[in-house]
């Protein structure tokens, strides 16, 4: 499935609706599998925070039909003048993205027509972080902590 074919069938998700001062579906998704399965959702706004973004909602029916790994994902968003626009996932839904599978990294992130990242690119800081050296370590030592404390107690220096 082309950028081009992904963002129209996001855009065909599309729904907007106000409801008071919070619109609804004003953002579309659409995400592809392996398989070439299709998954499409839209945004809740609300202001409680119970909302949710159009990935969220997609996603959300890849894993009822049992499905995990995404290929691919956009979201779009057409304003009042009638004008579409590509939008990059929010750091929230990067780090959802990448929690439901581990391959979910290699995920091509559409931001156009013809460009694309990889989740692993927009999200480059996600591997668990080395330790310290605490030999090397500025301001502070490192000692046995007290008997029945278990483990090492770091004194900070002013």
């Amino acid at each position: 499935m082309s950028n081009r074919e992904l963002i129209t069938a996001a855009q065909c998700a599309l729904n907007p609706r106000a409801v008071g001062d919070r619109l609804f579906g004003d953002v579309g998704a659409a995400l592809v599998i392996d398989r070439g399965n299709r998954y499409l959702g839209v945004c809740i706004d609300s202001g409680s925070g119970t909302g949710f973004c159009a990935e969220h909602r997609a996603i959300a029916a890849m894993v009822t039909a049992g499905e995990y790994r995404i290929r691919a994902i956009v979201a779009v968003w057409r304003d009042q003048a009638g004008r579409l626009y590509v939008l990059p996932p929010c750091g929230r839904c990067r780090e959802f993205i990448r929690r439901v599978d581990p391959g979910n990294l290699d995920t091509q992130v559409i931001l156009g027509e013809t460009g694309s990242r990889t989740l692993g690119e927009l999200l480059p800081a996600h591997d668990w972080p080395e330790p310290l050296n605490e030999q090397t370590g500025a301001g502070y030592v490192t000692s046995d902590a007290a008997p029945g404390a278990g483990g090492r107690r770091t004194t900070c220096r002013g």
